[in-house]
């Protein structure tokens, strides 16, 4: 007997396109919370459990030491992570040499979202958690978010909730699977799973979980600190923008201005020791930089009931000053542009990822001359009011960072302030494609992808 033909299937199948997520996106209520209510609902689940978060000495760790000889800040079961050393040369870059300490955590964790439709509407599984290096220690982060370490149990805490749901996925279920970058400036190769999955039948609501349209979510980005930076990681992969009609350039085109940026850019890195680290001095409670500029390395003892594990130690990345992370904008033809930039970091595995417009700490640049300070600071720092289409202060990877923030911005511009030919290393694009890079790995970072969440979730109208 022969064998059947196999059936062919849709080439963009996925379980939810850009009509049910926009029709999401334009729901300002839901079977949860009202959007109203959502913020004191977040300060109960604070109030609810005993969270502490102390600054302690290095020697205070408990698991954790400076390896002899490379001087390297380990954990004793090899796991979670290190923090070691690398060596960068950029001769593009205003300052074209420097070592830096750095996090290398190799394995890849899970960023997953779970979603489901009530009343017509698709709604998403938002998680009140705990992380040490938030400011404010509770926000809303995704229904998993979990390091290998974490929900294979290293720890030997409690299961990871909802995590089966995450694990062999049924492809028609899948709404966006794809690894994404994670800071390339604090963070070596570092990359997670950003998981999307519409589930069908009865989800049990565990204690802390809510949901939520995408419009609910898209009102709670409007506000400092409450969605972390995971949870918008994972909204920026959602397939909302649909391809506009134009745009001024075209797809391969952009593809191509990409590749061409990350072949002329000469940036070579190289792991070194933490002990090898010039210009950074090992203290008893920090590692910092001389002069003091950039970041710290710092140690924190954690107290936190309702986490896998209630009690821990752990370093912590600080970073000395407020960041500033900002899409300028304008519109041609109609159809609104976003200015990316070709941003290399030493830290990410491909050379360069497109960023914001301005991504950077202000204050890091204030000992180099004019020339030397990021191209478009100073627009985005003197816009007027009526040019800001959208502005907040967001919390960076609150497990790994501490009370690292960034003003989030989107900003709108003329031809005098951001020409149509801009300098060298900037494109404009359109959020469709922008967000149909985002399906890809490795082609936009996270900061850009924090703002792209914000227009999937209709917090920003351009």
């Amino acid at each position: 007997m022969s064998t059947p033909a196999p059936a062919l299937r849709s080439r963009d199948e996925q379980a939810a396109g850009p009509d049910r997520l926009i029709r999401s996106a334009l729901a300002a209520h839901g079977r949860g919370p009202r959007t109203e209510e959502f913020v004191p609902w977040l300060a109960e689940r604070a109030r609810t459990h005993r969270y502490r978060v102390e600054r302690i000495p290095f020697a205070g760790l408990d698991g954790w030491s400076f390896a002899p000889g490379t001087g390297d800040l380990v954990h004793r079961s090899g796991r979670f992570f290190t923090v070691e050393g690398i060596h960068v040369t950029h001769p593009e870059n205003p300052v074209p040499e420097w070592r830096q300490p750095i996090i290398n955590q190799p394995e890849v964790g899970i960023l997953g979202i779970l979603a489901k439709e009530f009343d017509g509407v698709l709604h998403f599984l938002m998680q009140a958690k705990m992380e040490p290096g938030n400011p404010n220690l509770v926000q809303l982060s995704p229904t998993v978010q979990a390091t290998r370490s974490n929900y294979t149990k290293v720890h030997r805490g409690a299961d990871v909730k909802y995590l089966e749901y995450f694990l062999d996925v049924p492809p028609e279920r899948v709404i966006a699977d794809v690894l994404q970058s994670e800071h390339g400036s604090w963070f070596l190769r570092k990359a997670n799973r950003n998981m999307l999955v519409e589930v069908e039948g009865e989800v049990p609501l565990e204690d802390g979980f809510c949901w939520l349209t995408l419009g609910q979510i898209g009102a709670l980005l409007r506000l400092d600190n409450v969605v972390n930076m995971d949870a918008r990681t994972v909204l920026a992969c959602a397939p909302v923008q649909p391809a506009e009609a134009g745009a001024l350039h075209s797809d391969l085109g952009l593809l191509s201005w990409i590749t061409a940026e990350r072949s002329r850019h000469d940036r070579r890195v190289r792991s070194v020791p933490l002990a090898e680290v010039t210009n950074w001095v090992r203290g008893d409670w920090s590692v910092d930089h001389v002069p003091e500029r950039y970041f710290r390395v710092m140690a924190v003892a954690v107290e936190a009931a309702g986490r896998e594990v209630a009690q821990w130690t752990q370093p912590l990345i600080e970073p000395l000053g407020l960041g500033v992370t900002a899409f300028v904008t304008r519109r041609f033809g109609g159809v609104p542009h976003l200015l990316v930039r070709a941003h290399p970091e030493g830290g990410l595995l491909e050379t360069l990822e497109l960023a914001p417009t301005v991504q950077c700490v202000p204050d890091n640049y204030r000992h180099l001359g004019p020339a030397q300070r990021p191209r478009f600071l100073n627009l985005v720092l003197g816009a007027d009011e009526k040019q800001i289409r959208y502005e907040a202060v967001h919390s960076e990877e609150g497990g790994r960072f501490y009370h690292a923030q960034s003003r989030y911005l989107f900003v709108e511009a003329d031809e005098s302030q951001a020409p149509t030919e801009p300098p060298a290393g900037f494109r404009w694009i359109t959020p469709g494609q922008l967000n149909a890079l985002v399906r890809h790995s490795r082609y936009v970072n996270v900061q850009a992808r924090s703002l792209l969440a914000c227009l999937n979730t209709a917090a920003v109208t351009l």
